[in-house]
């Protein structure tokens, strides 16, 4: 193993939803003790605050189809995932700031882990604080209550799940829902329609979901909005919406698992 590989390294780490507030400390250090720092992040802002604590912060949003370009957003990940590995190839200690949590639904993260790993280098990944972690405090909700089920919108759709009503439900990039092609960034009334038919197999069209987007900045407020179900097709949605589906039905009670552990109902409260 030559030099370089025993000095390069990769971090992942997450900036986190608000601006920041919901950083780590140890991922903070790592950022300002880089030699190189990729950022994938939602806006200048987050940008200039990643910039104020390194000075080669190079951001990964150019690898993006730009104006009327058409490309696959799995050209954008390999792509990125490159210029990544070409720095810790070079024997510098790298980090990828992401926004969020750096393994949830950032696939650049996990594959550029995996493949400095397979390449004899140290990679590892640093938790952050999630859209889903931001959600059950902005909402008041305790997942630990009745359980809930988490798929992105589009899997959801392609693939035979089957969601437990009496659970809450999230899907996330519910603005892409139904997309396929890779190309696009939204989706459109008749795919959400599609859902919409497809989730009234277990709730009422009537029944109350919540569209959530986290704040990015300590001015703003978490968007918490109540809507029927029925309406969704016709909601606006964002790059960050997520799909909170509260339960709609009550907790089933395991009568037979009750009897053999000899526990009354009366005692579950």
């Amino acid at each position: 193993m030559d030099e370089s590989k025993k000095l390069g390294s990769l971090v992942c780490v997450g900036t986190g939803l608000n601006l920041g507030g919901q950083i780590t400390v140890l991922s903070k250090s790592y950022i300002e003790l880089a030699d190189v720092v990729f950022s994938l992040v939602p806006d200048a802002f987050a940008l200039q605050w990643i910039e104020s604590m390194n000075n080669d912060v190079r951001s990964l949003h150019r690898y993006y189809a730009q104006g009327e370009e058409v490309k696959s957003r799995r050209d954008t990940y390999q792509q990125m995932v490159e210029a990544i590995l070409t720095e810790v190839r070079a024997g510098k200690r790298v980090v990828c700031a992401l926004y969020g949590h750096p393994g949830v639904f950032a696939c650049v993260s996990h594959i550029a882990i995996r493949r400095a790993r397979e390449e004899g280098f140290e990679a590892k990944m640093e938790p952050g604080i999630s859209a889903e972690a931001c959600l059950w405090a902005d909402v008041g909700i305790d997942p630990g209550q009745s359980g809930h089920q988490s798929f992105e919108a589009s899997q959801f759709m392609f693939y035979c799940h089957t969601p437990d009503p009496a659970t809450h439900l999230l899907l996330w990039q519910i603005a892409i829902a139904g997309e396929h092609t890779l190309t696009k960034f939204h989706t459109n009334s008749d795919c959400l329609q599609v859902l919409v038919e497809q989730l009234s197999e277990w709730y009422p069209l009537d029944h109350e979901v919540i569209l959530y987007e986290a704040a990015n900045l300590p001015i703003q407020s978490p968007r918490i909005e109540r809507i029927l179900l029925k309406e969704l097709s016709q909601a606006k949605l964002t790059a960050i919406t997520t799909l909170l589906i509260p339960p709609a039905t009550p907790l089933k009670v395991n009568h037979k698992i009750l009897a053999k552990l000899g526990i009354s109902e009366a005692l579950l409260g």
